[in-house]
């Protein structure tokens, strides 16, 4: 399957295109196997030539071409809560990561100062970098594995089962560093982003859950893979021992709430690719001098992002930025620099930046490494939050159980249940 069939809105089985429109399309598509159908038949990985049993939604609402509280209303208009449960809690898990990880925002410094250590044992050890290269090349012998290592590397996507099995063959039978396993996944998958990427590997681990661990196990991948995949005896590690090379948990860190513009000044719109959805950032009654999309490329990882991936960021981003610029009536550029996205501001009335507050990652390095920049050329920087996150982060800091009981009485909340 090649990647102009991976993105393709023809049938059930193919990924959603990288637009907002192709992701509402699927979401209509999706919304009546949001319930029991759903609950019963998550679990199985049908491989790469049929995705009908998940909804494939994940890099849109990873970058909120889709936002969360669509999917949500969509279950629950079809399907009310008690059914719609597990498709809900699966959309949460994504917003429980990013809340746990804007608490604790150390956590994702102590992962990119690990991944360079990590990266420079490579470079020193011969035996180590070749068992890597087998790996992220599929040449491992474990026919599940390096099956899986193909369709993220081509495709760019895997199956939720499939990325945990994955991670624990690295990690307890391939014997590889964990932080390289989670860089090759941040830079192939369509949707990953740092928090649920990092975080979900630090679980397979027993980093985020102490002593809490997950192994793959031959019969859980017969079973749930139809049995395309059965590993032999043998083949695949029988303990997952926690690993112990992390400086633990910080205290959760008091939550920012998000600020508002000055509604009677002209205001610059910076997209980033957190939120790619500025229609509904409640906006649209301000004047609005210009806007940008940013293409931050820097702090992802050292090494280069998979050609999947790339695709599908770019073409989200140019949706976006078509999408603001007929939203709000006035050009919208692409810039690469936070730096020049300043320049184009200082080319218009506006004196305030306005956006939607990124989480750990790209974004929020740029935007934290040139706020002094911003702030002694005149301009204020105005980070909005939306009212999912500022619902749902509170109860995100400990484990996802917790979130999880707090589902009901937020969505009602919001309005949605």
């Amino acid at each position: 399957m090649s990647q102009s069939d991976l993105f393709r809105t023809e049938t059930a089985s193919a990924l959603p295109a990288p637009t907002r429109a192709a992701g509402l399309e699927r979401l209509t598509a999706f919304t009546p196997a949001m319930g029991r159908a759903y609950a019963a038949r998550r679990n199985e990985d049908l491989g790469p030539h049929d995705r009908s049993n998940v909804s494939g939604l994940s890099a849109h609402v990873r970058r909120r071409l889709l936002r969360e509280d669509e999917l949500a209303s969509a279950a629950l208009a079809a399907h009310g809560l008690q059914e719609a449960d597990k498709f809900i809690q699966e959309v949460c898990w994504r917003t429980y990561w990013k809340g746990w990880l804007e608490m604790r925002p150390s956590v994702w410094a102590d992962y990119q100062a690990g991944l360079a250590r990590d990266l420079e044992a490579l470079e020193r050890d011969g035996a180590l970098a070749r068992r890597y290269q087998d790996a992220v090349a599929g040449r491992t012998g474990i026919t599940c594995f390096d099956a899986w290592a193909g369709e993220l590397t081509e495709l760019g996507w895997l199956h939720n089962h499939a990325r945990m099995w994955t991670a624990s063959i690295w990690i307890y039978t391939l014997g590889l560093p964990w932080r390289l396993g989670a860089d090759w996944f941040l830079r192939h998958l369509i949707d990953a982003d740092p928090a649920s990427n990092t975080l979900s590997w630090r679980w397979v681990c027993g980093l985020h859950t102490p002593g809490k661990t997950y192994l793959a196990r031959a019969g859980n991948i017969a079973r749930f893979t139809g049995g395309r995949f059965q590993p032999g005896p043998g083949e695949l590690a029988r303990e997952a021992p926690p690993l112990a090379d992390d400086p633990g948990h910080p205290a959760p860190a008091p939550l920012q709430s998000g600020a508002r513009p000055d509604p009677a000044a002209p205001v610059f719109l910076l997209i980033t690719e957190d939120d790619l959805h500025p229609e509904s950032w409640g906006v649209g009654a301000l004047d609005i001098a210009g806007g940008a999309v940013l293409d931050a490329k820097e702090g992802l990882s050292p090494l280069p992002r998979g050609a999947a991936a790339q695709a599908f960021s770019a073409s989200a981003l140019e949706d976006a930025r078509q999408r603001a610029s007929d939203a709000f009536g006035c050009a919208f550029s692409t810039k690469t620099s936070i730096f020049d996205a300043k320049q184009a501001v200082l080319n218009t009335p506006a004196r305030q930046i306005v956006t939607q507050r990124p989480c750990q990652g790209p974004a929020r390095s740029a935007l934290d490494a040139a706020a002094p920049d911003i702030r002694s050329a005149g301009l204020s920087l105005i980070e909005l939050r939306r009212d999912w996150d500022r619902a749902f982060y509170p109860h995100a800091g400990k484990g996802f159980f917790k979130l999880k009981q707090a589902i009901p009485a937020v969505l009602r909340s919001l309005g949605l249940h």
